[in-house]
């Protein structure tokens, strides 16, 4: 009996199908958090409007998507949505229709609740003087939102972002409960075919952890890059001083 947990032939057999499982978790990874992304900031902008009519429907959408789990989400948005007979007659039965699509609804829907509170988070914690003194020098507020909040609520939002993101990465694996061969779906079909529950699921999560460190070392990257004048201040602070004698 080997003495390691998985067998090192079934893994080797099993990368290809492996490989196209990541390929598909990866696509239902990037479009739902670049489409979530998107309806995340005219939610945030009407949650943080002084109107009610605006800001409560916004608090509603929040809390529900939010609120509710991913995969009773992922069943509404699948099994529920079928059931209306004028969406099944619609233009948008091309998308309700399939699982992708139902799959990067729900993914999108459930991302843009969390990347509100984000954003919202992270404007609000831009300090209101530095907004007053923008606009004691006359630059109209668009431009202190582009070049004065949003830049700082970036830098302040970055880490909530990429928990937000490493979370949702790890999120996308139910999506095999609705027929999507994803990475987690092909790690299942080897474990019902072979029987053996080790090798297939360390596969998976050695992919899975692979995946999530890539993005990781990315935020990292951008991190620096967004902070970099710090780095540039502390190399050039030395150089400033002056020894007294």
């Amino acid at each position: 009996m080997s003495a390691l947990p998985i067998d090192v032939a079934l893994a080797w057999e099993s990368l290809p199908a492996l490989f196209a499982g990541l390929r598909v978790t990866v696509f239902l990874t990037v479009l739902p958090l670049m489409i979530g992304l998107m309806l995340a900031f005219p939610i945030c902008f009407a949650r943080m409007s002084p109107r009610r009519v605006l800001s409560l429907p916004a608090e509603i959408f929040v809390v529900f998507f939010r609120g509710a789990p991913l995969l009773i989400l992922l069943y509404l948005v699948y099994y529920g949505l079928g059931q209306i007979e004028a969406l099944r007659e619609g233009p948008f039965w091309v998308l309700f229709g399939s699982p992708f699509g139902c799959a990067i609804v729900a993914l999108s829907l459930n991302h843009a609740a969390y990347m509100v509170e984000v954003l919202r988070g992270s404007l609000l914690a831009v300090p209101h003087g530095l907004v007053e003194a923008s606009e004691a020098l006359g630059i109209t507020r668009r431009n202190i939102f582009l070049w004065v909040r949003m830049p700082l609520a970036l830098r302040y939002g970055l880490k909530a972002y990429q928990n937000e993101v490493v979370s949702f990465v790890k999120g996308t694996a139910i999506v095999s409960v609705v027929t999507i061969t994803d990475l987690m779906a092909v790690a299942n079909a080897i474990f019902e075919q072979t029987y053996d529950p080790f090798t297939p699921i360390l596969c998976a999560a050695t992919f899975y952890w692979a995946f999530v460190n890539v993005l990781r070392i990315g935020f990292q990257f951008w991190g620096r890059w967004l902070n970099r004048h710090s780095a540039e201040d502390a190399v050039a602070a030395p150089a400033g001083r002056t020894v007294t004698p």
